[in-house]
């Protein structure tokens, strides 16, 4: 009879020890999963800092080329405007009035 009290007792304390360590793993889940869910969180806002970052970048970058192309295209036409002077200058005959005189300022 003592080794059926000893059994049972055993059998008890051991259901009871696994309930416990049940719930012991249910909260140490629940909070590994908050802690995945900040990981996370954390992870996507850097993420969103990285392509804000790379989206300046590319923007920085567009508007400089967009610039040097601009003023590429604003030397171009100063040179041809100055091209076009000299040549109205070296092939004026005289017979007109200068072209300087017509020359409509802008």
């Amino acid at each position: 009879m003592a080794w059926r009290q000893l059994v049972l007792t055993s059998c008890l304390s051991a259901a009871v020890l696994l309930s416990m360590l049940q719930e012991g793993t249910g909260v140490s889940v629940g909070t590994r999963q908050v802690g995945g869910q900040e990981a996370q969180e954390a992870e996507n806002r850097q993420r969103l800092w990285a392509d804000e970052l790379r989206r300046e970048h590319h923007e920085e970058q567009r508007n400089e080329s967009e610039n040097f192309a601009e003023e590429q295209n604003d030397e171009q036409e100063e040179r041809s405007r100055e091209a076009i002077k000299q040549w109205r200058q070296w092939h004026y005959d005289g017979l007109y009035p200068s072209y300087l005189y017509n020359c409509h300022h802008i």
